[in-house]
Order: C-alpha cells, then structure tokens, then sequence
C-alpha cells in the first residue's frame, strides 16, 4: 500500500488506449523549464490559504489542487504551499494512475525546498511520497525519516515511513512505526495502515477492528469511502461477499465515483455469479485507472466470457502502460513480473521478480518470484519462496493457490490439496482465472490420488 489511500480496477479497450495516449502527449509535451502550474490546471477557483495535503478531502483532489494553484499565483514564494502541491499532484497520479503527474510534483517539491532549504518538513515528506509513488521505497524511508527529524508530528512522513517498512518488508518495524503515528498523530491514515500492518501479520480481527473503528470515526465523504472501501476489500479477501458489498455500497454513497470502490464491487459482483456487470464495471474502472493490476482483472474477466482477443489486448496494455510508468521514474519490475509470468513471456518474468527481490523482500515480492520461476518450470527453486509467501501469517487466496500448484508440479500431493482447497476456501473467488484453474487442479489431484 503506498500513499493514504488504498486499492483499485476498469472499461473499453479503445478507451484505455486513446487515454494512454493522452498521457504520453502529455508527457512529451512539458515544458522543461516550467514548474508545478501548467495549462492543463489552470487556476479557476479565487486564492484560498493553502492547505497541507495530507488535509486536502480526497473526494475532492483537483478542486484542492486547482486553490493550491490559485494561491501560488499571489504567493509563488509560500514554500509550504508548494510542498502541498507536490503532495496532491503524487496523490492525483496515484489514483488517476497517470505517472505524468510526477514529475509536476517533483518540480514542485524540489522548488519548496529551493524556497526554505531547513526546517521544511512538508517538502521532505513530499519528497517520500514521491519516491514511494515510484516505488522507491528506500529512498521513501530515508526522505519519511528527515521529515521526521524536523518534526517528529508530520501526519503525511509517519504515515509514509509506515508504507516503506511494509514495502521493504520490514514487518515488525512497520508495526511499531503504526504505533508510533498512532500515539503521536491518530486519525484516518494512521488508523488504515495500522489495520493493514495487523492482516499482514495474519491478525485480520484486529485489522477488521481497528477498520470499523476508523469508520465510526470519519466524516467527510472521502475518508468515509476509503474506509468502507478497505473494509469492503478485507471481506472479499476472506470470502465474505455479503458483507463485502454491504461495505462497497457505504462507500459508494459517501463517494459515488470512488475508484476503488468500483473496483471492489465489480470483484463482488463475480464472485456473486454476475459476470456482465462485472466485467462493465471493471471496463469503467480501467477507462479511468489504466493500471497493470487493474488491467489484468479486466483481461481474466474477458477470459471468463469467453472474449479471448479483448482479453489478449488487455495484456497488451499492461506492456504500454509499464513503458510509460518506467518513462517517469516509477519502478515497475513487481507489476511486470505478476503480468508477464500469467500471460506473457515467463522468461520477462522471471527478470523482473529477481530484479524485485533484490531491492525488497516482501511477502509480495516472494509470491511473485516463487511463481515466476514456477512457469519457467523451476518448481524446486520456487517452493522455498512460495513458503516464505505466507510465513508471516498473511492469508492471501492467490498465494495459497500459488503454492498448491507449485506443491503439486514439485510432486508433494498431500501438501498441493491442502494449499489448493485452503486458496479456494478462503476466497473461491479470488481471481476469474485462478480460481477455475484451482478447482481443475483439485479435480487432478483427485484424480490421481
């Protein structure tokens, strides 16, 4: 999880491409000596006081950039105002997923710290934002800790210096630093990633808990939504798809375009057997969010209706968007190895999961190499790092399915059925593909035992 929010999903292939577009025009159309404040955001509303953007209402980022905007062209030396800029314009790429905001934010931070060289923690926490939108996540820490260092209360850096734990992998670290931001600065985004550190760990009462709580305690519809989202989101991950659309459905009315909200619900709406509003519903998603994982859902849904090609050219986009992504900074190895290892080139695959696991060693990173090397059919290499996958106690139906099939190619039947049915228990529903893929494998396993 990176930034203050959490996950996302899609629509029409021509739609994802004429945006893709877009966003390269874009790119190559920036002017290289212009800062933050180019055409596209072109202040409309009247000057207002600027405002951290960690404060920003996430059910509103483009009218609390377009004031932050309006404030710099009267005050273009408020060195504060142009951190917060920076901070929305990372948090806007995030989740529009259009990377070319990047590299406003980058002008924008680096210009506040030009502004006030000391003293500038909003620029510094900025700077980790940044680098953890890229995926930098050393370099996230190491910003997240000078921001500290100047002021030890900066809501965004100690919610950050959370995300770089959990993205290094530094799990018990992680959790201390929650209680840290806990004790120091309660509230929304400490309260999200101290339940999300708790259902890595495997704890996911705790992490239900500490969910409903934050949700009893958030009012504006922005937060509202991303809390129910999350709560939406650890339901499904467990199975429980009644509840699940119950969260998405207070979500979607704190929040009716929420983005992850949508995507939430398209998943629960397969997993209630109804294929069509799904794959509708995951194609709006991907016409606003054109990102790897979100892609490839919308392709496997494709796949579920039969719809081969609209599912190949889903996979296509997934190549172009990582081109872009990388274009801009964003390290992009973990989403190319998860794309490429199901439905591209293994060999791709498996360059990018080493290439991953040697920058961070996560839970993630270990499923992604354990299955990479897997569909390049080493399955004795892959075992110890499929195991690792779940060592902490996280619970994830994907990993589980992961294992049990490479359980199964290794030759260890007993263990491959466990793994196989605890996946398809614990979610049955937890990919269009993977899913049936599981059941098949079950049914040989039965057959050949």
């Amino acid at each position: 999880m990176t930034s203050t929010q959490a996950v996302p999903p899609s629509r029409g292939r021509g739609t994802v491409l004429r945006r893709s577009a877009v966003a390269l025009a874009l790119a190559a159309g920036l002017s290289v000596g212009a800062l933050a404040l180019d055409g596209r955001d072109a202040p409309r509303a009247p000057a207002t006081a600027a405002a951290p953007a960690g404060r920003l209402d996430p059910a509103d980022l483009p009218g609390g950039i377009t004031a932050l905007q309006a404030h710099l062209k009267a005050q273009p030396k408020d060195a504060t105002a142009w951190a917060s800029l920076g901070a929305a314009y990372v948090e806007q790429a995030r989740t529009n997923g259009d990377p070319t905001r990047y590299a406003q934010a980058e002008r924008a931070v680096e210009h506040s710290l030009a502004l006030r060289p000391t003293d500038n923690d909003g620029a510094l926490a900025g700077r980790a934002a940044l680098a953890a939108a890229r995926h930098d996540f050393t370099g996230a820490l190491t910003a997240a800790d000078a921001a500290l260092a100047v002021n030890g209360y900066d809501e965004l850096a100690l919610a950050l210096r959370v995300d770089a734990l959990v993205e290094l992998g530094r799990y018990d670290e992680a959790l201390a630093a929650a209680r840290t931001a806990d004790a120091r600065r309660p509230g929304i985004p400490v309260f999200t990633r101290l339940a999300y550190v708790h259902e890595l760990r495997g704890d996911t009462d705790a992490a239900r808990r500490i969910l409903t709580q934050a949700l009893d305690s958030a009012t504006g519809p922005g937060d509202r939504a991303y809390v129910a989202t999350a709560l939406a989101q650890l339901a499904f991950n467990t199975g429980q798809f009644t509840e699940a659309g119950q969260r998405v459905d207070t979500a979607l009315r704190a929040a009716p375009d929420y983005l992850p909200a949508l995507e939430t619900r398209a998943r629960v709406q397969y997993a209630r057997g109804d294929l069509r509003a799904a794959t509708l519903g995951m194609e709006q998603v991907v016409a606003r969010y054109p990102l790897p994982g979100q892609l490839v859902a919308l392709g496997e849904l494709y796949e579920a209706a039969g719809r081969g090609a609209d599912a190949r050219t889903q996979y296509r986009l997934v190549t172009a968007w990582t081109a872009l992504a990388h274009a801009h900074g964003v390290d992009t190895d973990l989403d190319t190895a998860l794309a490429e290892a199901d439905h591209g080139d293994p060999a791709d695959a498996l360059r990018a999961a080493r290439a991953e696991w040697a920058k961070r060693q996560t839970v993630h990173t270990a499923d992604a190499l354990a299955w990479a090397l897997h569909v390049n059919g080493r399955d004795a290499e892959a075992l110890p790092y499929a195991e690792r996958a779940t060592a902490p106690g996280y619970r994830n139906a994907a990993f589980l399915y992961h294992r049990g099939v490479i359980e199964r190619a290794a030759g260890n039947t007993a263990a491959a059925r466990r793994d196989l049915a605890a996946a398809l228990a614990l979610n049955p529903a937890f990919s269009p593909t993977g899913s049936q893929l599981a059941r098949q494998a079950m049914a040989a396993q039965r057959g050949t035992s």
